[in-house]
C-alpha cells in the first residue's frame, strides 16, 4: 500500500504531500512551500521520482507557495482551484475533476467552499487531502476571502463526511504535533462540527474574532501567480 509522504514547515505550520507512483517513477506534490522548495527536490531524487504536478487546495494567506519555482526546475505542470484566481496555473480545477499520474495512479478532485470560495479537497488510495477545509479538532476559518461557514458547513458534513469513515485524513496544517487523523475519528469527535447544526456552526465561528493572518496581503497575490514575483 502506498501511503502519503508527509513534510511540515515549522514557521506557517504547513504541511506538504508527496504521493508517489515508484514503479512509473512520477510524483505529485500538494500545497509546497516557498522556503522548502529544495527540501522538496532533493527527497524526489533520493525517491527517484520525476514530478509530474504541483496541486494547490486554494490560494493561501499565511505561506507563498513554490509550486511556480518547482514547474521551472522540474518542468511539472501546476494545477490549481479555478475558484481561487490563480491564472497562471496550467490547469483550472473543477468539482469532479481527475488528475492523473504515474502508470494509472487518479487524484480525484472535490469543490469544498467555505474557508475561500473556490477550495478543494482532494482523494486518492483511501486518503483525503482537505488542506484549511477541514483540520483535525477543528476547521478553517470563514472571515476573509470569500469565507462562508454556511458553505463550510455543507462542504464538511455533505461531502467529506460521507467519505468511508476509514478514509485517512490529512490536513493542510496543524498546530499542535498532530499529523494525521480519519473521517470518522473527525466525524464523531471534531470539536467545531460534531453535535452542531448549521446554525449553531455559523453562530460559533462568528464568535471566533481571529486576528488578520500576517502574511494575507503579501501571500495571496503572489500565490495567485503561483507565488512568483508578478510579472513573472
Amino acid at each position: 500500500m502506498m501511503l502519503p509522504i508527509q513534510t511540515f514547515d515549522s514557521v506557517s505550520s504547513t504541511y506538504t504531500y508527496l504521493l508517489a507512483d515508484p514503479a512509473a517513477g512520477e510524483a505529485v506534490l500538494i500545497d509546497p512551500v516557498d522556503q522548502k522548495w529544495e527540501r522538496d527536490l532533493a527527497q524526489l531524487k533520493r525517491l527517484n521520482l520525476r514530478l509530474a504536478w504541483v496541486i494547490e487546495t486554494h490560494a493561501h494567506a499565511d505561506h507563498i507557495t513554490s509550486a511556480g519555482k518547482l514547474r521551472e526546475v522540474t518542468g511539472a505542470k501546476a494545477a490549481c482551484p479555478a475558484g481561487c484566481g490563480i491564472t497562471p496555473a496550467d490547469l483550472q480545477l473543477f468539482d469532479g475533476d481527475v488528475i492523473r499520474f504515474g502508470r494509472a495512479e487518479e487524484i480525484k478532485v472535490l469543490h469544498t467552499p467555505g474557508h475561500t470560495a473556490g477550495s478543494m479537497c482532494f482523494t486518492w488510495r483511501g486518503n483525503v487531502f482537505t488542506g484549511d477545509t477541514l483540520l483535525i479538532d477543528g476547521c478553517g476559518r470563514t472571515d476573509f476571502q470569500s469565507g462562508s461557514a454556511e458553505e463550510l458547513y455543507d462542504s464538511v458534513t455533505g461531502r467529506l463526511f460521507t467519505l468511508p469513515e476509514e478514509t485517512l485524513m490529512w490536513p493542510g496544517h496543524d498546530y499542535k504535533d498532530r499529523s494525521v487523523s480519519t473521517i470518522g475519528w473527525e466525524k464523531h469527535h471534531n470539536a467545531r462540527l460534531t453535535g452542531r447544526d448549521k446554525q449553531g456552526f455559523v453562530e460559533l465561528m462568528s464568535k471566533l474574532d481571529l486576528p488578520k493572518p500576517k502574511m494575507i496581503d503579501v501571500a495571496v497575490p503572489a500565490n495567485q501567480n503561483l507565488g512568483l514575483p508578478q510579472g513573472v
